[in-house]
């Protein structure tokens, strides 16, 4: 599968819903378990994480471009399959934060967990993490 946008997320996001300069949005790690589908619509739906969720910091938007710092999980227990990554508003409760985008086409996914420190790259390249514009 490609990186995609949540359908609802993206209406969110063009409704005004979703602010990536002032709204908290965190990353997350989904299991080899978790199924993409156009209908989830919040965090609630991905089911268990593979490690905390982490709030990305120095976000920024230019040109209809929105980057962010590489995003560190820290030290995760050993044993899981992880198979991509997933944005999200964070809203206080799974049940009310809406899905943004699924990564899985990222270097190194899919990886197993070892008990090592977990850093992802954002894309240095025009496209950053949300690009509007390509």
């Amino acid at each position: 599968m490609a990186n995609k946008m949540y359908p609802k997320g993206a209406e969110k996001l063009l409704g005004a819903q979703i602010n990536f300069a002032t709204d908290t949005i965190k990353a997350a790690l989904v299991p080899s378990g978790y199924t993409f589908s156009n209908a989830h619509e919040y965090a609630a739906d991905l089911g268990a994480l593979v490690g905390p969720s982490v709030e990305l910091e120095g976000k920024s938007i230019a040109g209809g471009v929105f980057d962010a710092s590489d995003v560190s999980f820290g030290a995760l227990a050993g044993g899981s399959a992880v198979k991509a990554l997933v944005l999200f508003k964070d809203s206080g409760s799974a049940a009310t934060s809406p899905l943004i985008a699924y990564y899985d086409e990222v270097v190194g996914f899919p990886f197993n967990t070892n008990g090592g420190a977990v850093s992802i790259p954002w894309s240095d390249g025009a496209l950053k993490i949300i690009s509007l514009v390509a």
